[in-house]
């Protein structure tokens, strides 16, 4: 006779073996088996969800960055883009500043470059945590040679968006003519996101002045915005300068007014109008001697070289720095004088860029060749 499938099945339901009252006890096993899993994956997911994410904080504003750099709170990322590479620069210095500050000054930055680095070691380097480095600053430059490969942005944006530990990662993408849109999973991924646009006079006064402060030099009221107004508000020419100010005064601790501006007297303003006016009026003598003062005091051979083309230029209507000097010269030479001056700058301005004569030569023989332009 054959045997009941039921019997030949231990553990069916229909089996005796661990059957209760009313033929549930299958059930009644799975139960708790049913609950462990949920509970395991109950758990799963709060381990997922316990995980540190870090959190998309949008464009961040200069001034609130600086505050926070000086409470030691540092973005879990943080992404540099903007036109100009002078301020890029100077932030990453104020970032390396404030990061030392915080650590003691035992925790130097970490700096890598996009095109030598893969996207394994820069988040090791973000990621990892060891006994002797709890936290890194990691730095990566030239940000944008990622961009050849969707897949190693796409690894990268989801390496920032999950942190490990305090570690503060920089990506400093290098000035473009137009916005690159590959990048953008990386901009969106960062914690916050800062641009270097060409700052107004109160922000630019900011950055000087914690230059100022982070060389343990006091100035006086006015010294700054004297070197804004002498560099013409350029963000790289007010750094290099007060950088200049910042070896004067660092042993002493303080400059003066007029310390700073005795150092600023040969790139003021004030001398290079005094060399344009000579050359508007055509003192083509008193021109070559106020131009070898200028050269004597380290301006460059290119500044002068514009600040003459710029003379001239606007003499025929456009823009012009010095706009009184060149409708001085638009009064003393006509057109057709005008026009051979600025055809001579050129010409100068060619053979100094092609390396066919001294520029030093090149700016005497362009101040007299304007000078006596309306001399026939």
């Amino acid at each position: 006779m054959k045997s009941s499938p039921d019997r030949s099945r231990p553990g069916s339901r229909g089996s005796g073996a661990g059957s209760g009252p009313g033929g549930d006890g299958g059930a009644a096993e799975r139960a708790p088996l049913a609950a462990a899993a949920k509970r395991a994956g109950s758990a799963a997911a709060t381990r997922t969800a316990s995980r540190p994410a870090a959190r998309t904080g949008g464009p961040i504003l200069t001034a609130a960055l600086f505050e926070r750099l000086d409470r030691g709170d540092f973005p879990a990322s943080l992404y540099l883009d903007g036109p100009s590479e002078a301020l890029k620069a100077a932030l990453l210095a104020e970032l390396r500043h404030a990061w030392a500050k915080r650590e003691g000054g035992v925790q130097p930055a970490r700096v890598f470059r996009a095109a030598e680095t893969s996207v394994e070691e820069i988040l090791s380097a973000y990621q990892g945590i060891s006994l002797f480095s709890p936290r890194d600053l990691v730095i990566v430059l030239e940000v944008e040679d990622l961009g050849r490969s969707e897949k190693r942005i796409a690894a990268l944006a989801a390496g920032i968006a999950r942190p490990a530990g305090e570690s503060c990662l920089a990506l400093v993408e290098s000035e473009a003519d137009n916005v690159r849109k590959s990048l953008d999973p990386l901009r969106a991924a960062c914690a916050a996101h800062w641009s270097a646009v060409q700052p107004r006079r109160p922000e630019l006064s900011a950055w000087c002045t914690r230059r100022l402060a982070r060389a343990g030099v006091t100035a006086d009221p006015g010294v700054v915005d004297s070197v804004i107004e002498a560099c013409e508000g350029d963000p790289l020419a007010c750094f290099n300068e007060i950088d200049r100010l910042i070896a004067y005064g660092a042993p002493s601790g303080r400059l003066t007014a007029a310390e700073a501006a005795a150092l600023m007297r040969p790139v003021a303003g004030a001398d290079l109008a005094d060399y344009l006016g000579a050359v508007a009026h055509g003192q083509s003598g008193l021109a070559a001697r106020r131009l070898g003062r200028l050269l004597a005091a380290g301006v460059g051979e290119g500044a002068l070289l514009w600040a003459l083309s710029n003379l001239v230029g606007g003499a025929f209507g456009g823009y012009a720095k010095h706009r009184e000097l060149s409708m001085t010269l638009g009064r003393r030479l006509g057109p057709p004088a005008l026009a051979r001056a600025m055809d001579a700058l050129y010409r100068a301005e060619a053979a100094w860029k092609g390396g066919r004569a001294d520029a030093v030569a090149v700016l005497e023989l362009a101040t007299r060749t304007v000078c006596a332009a309306g001399e026939r």
